[in-house]
């Protein structure tokens, strides 16, 4: 197991993850930021956490109903997509807390 730093939305996080794994935790960081910037951009939510709920959301939507071509349905495993969008959001709350705290290598993927 080894750790990445990935960025979202301008914040660090350091993600847990097999070297295997490593291409597709890049991707999903990819479309992750896509749709919080996308969110934050149309200046209509506001809030990380919300914003994230509401990407998580969209993605999850897209998934599930096939609205996505390039992320198909087939195969998702949805208790661990929602484990996955737990443990952002406590890293986002995390990182919203008044006082910095050092977020701790999680294995999300």
């Amino acid at each position: 197991m080894e750790t990445l730093d990935v960025r979202i939305m301008g914040r660090e996080f350091r993600v847990a993850c097999t070297q295997e794994e490593k291409p597709l935790l890049l991707r999903a960081v990819n479309i992750v930021e896509t749709k919080m910037t996308g969110i934050r951009d149309t200046g209509k939510i506001v809030g990380v956490d919300k914003i994230a709920v509401m990407a998580a959301l969209q993605i999850a939507h897209e998934s599930l109903s096939g609205g996505n071509p390039g992320h198909p349905a087939l195969g998702l495993d949805i208790e661990a997509l929602e484990r996955k969008i737990e443990s952002i959001e406590q890293m986002i709350s995390a990182v919203a807390q008044p006082e910095p705290q050092t977020l701790k290598a999680q294995n999300l993927f």
